[in-house]
């Protein structure tokens, strides 16, 4: 069996305390989580971790492998206990952002849920879960009850994590922000021993979408006006989530320009405000007629571009 050292794959040194080793994972776990990591070998580091933070974190464990090397299971390891991570237990969930979720404290609940459900049906509440629901940007302007197909973890006697598929219904409260999380009370794990069920938590996402962007509550357009307009001054009608504005360009106004729509963005006390950044769009010269236009633009119009760049 090839030798594993778990304090090189946690990168602390042998005489670190249990602090320093709890540290390291929790750095590591969010580094490398594959619901937040972009690195081809993600997961497979993630299970790497994970296996030498279960042997680090536990005084005997550890003991019994600075003593004894690879052979430590043998003479470590407690009476059928297996110290991996069950295969596949952390693959198809969604978990919540790194910021908000502690990796670290999920892991060691997958295995304190094991050790209660080995230990006899110890009264205790159920897990709470954490998955990730997408919503059309629209649904955060006018609410919305969608449905969600989630994978949940859920662990055998024998202590082998599968999923299950689950589908539950939603209702999107109107002005919902994304990374915002709604609670479902009592759809989480299952309790023991008569207790209560855990909750489920979702976090919201928005989908992507081809005209907005959204940043907090604020939401971002790019706006095409034609050069005359930009120039002249006009009043165009504005796409928004919520339905179609009219909106005033000024006189003057250059590419790049942003007009606020107060109160456009996403609904709230306060709201959100929408956008409009200016895109000054030039009609292509594929006409005689247009060409023509374009020929006399340059013939009287005073105009040189790039006289900023000039000394």
């Amino acid at each position: 069996m090839e030798f594993k050292d778990y304090y090189q794959t946690l990168g602390v040194a042998r005489e670190a305390t249990a602090d320093d080793i709890k540290r390291a994972y929790r750095k590591l776990a969010r580094k490398y989580h594959p619901d937040l990591s972009k690195m081809a070998d993600a997961e497979a580091r993630f299970k790497e971790v994970g296996e030498a933070y279960e042997v680090l974190k536990d005084a005997e464990k550890r003991a019994a492998y600075d003593k004894l090397g690879q052979h430590w299971r043998a003479a470590g390891a407690r009476p059928g206990e297996d110290v991996k991570p069950p295969p596949g237990w952390d693959s198809g969930f969604e978990f919540r952002g790194a910021e908000t979720e502690d990796l670290a404290d999920l892991f060691e609940s997958m295995f304190a849920h094991r050790t209660r459900r080995a230990a006899g049906g110890a009264r205790g509440q159920g897990e709470d879960h954490h998955a990730k629901v997408q919503i059309d940007l629209e649904d955060a302007y006018r609410g919305a009850r969608v449905t969600a197909s989630l994978r949940m973890p859920t662990m055998d006697a024998e202590g082998r994590v599968t999923f299950t598929e689950r589908r539950v219904e939603v209702d999107i409260p109107r002005g919902v922000r994304e990374g915002q999380h709604l609670r479902l009370a009592g759809q989480g794990g299952p309790g023991h021993g008569g207790a209560r069920a855990g909750d489920l938590y979702l976090e919201i996402v928005y989908r992507p979408h081809r005209l907005y962007h959204v940043e907090r509550s604020d939401v971002t357009l790019v706006l095409p006006v034609a050069p005359w307009e930009a120039a002249l001054g006009a009043d165009v009608i504005v796409p928004t989530p919520a339905g179609r504005v009219q909106l005033t360009v000024p006189a003057g106004s250059t590419h790049g320009r942003r007009l606020r729509l107060k109160g456009r963005g996403i609904p709230g006390d306060p709201p959100g405000d929408l956008y409009a950044v200016l895109s000054v769009t030039w009609p292509p010269a594929d006409t005689q007629a247009a060409r023509k236009l374009y020929h006399q633009m340059a013939e009287t119009m005073a105009f040189d571009p790039r006289a900023t760049l000039e000394g």
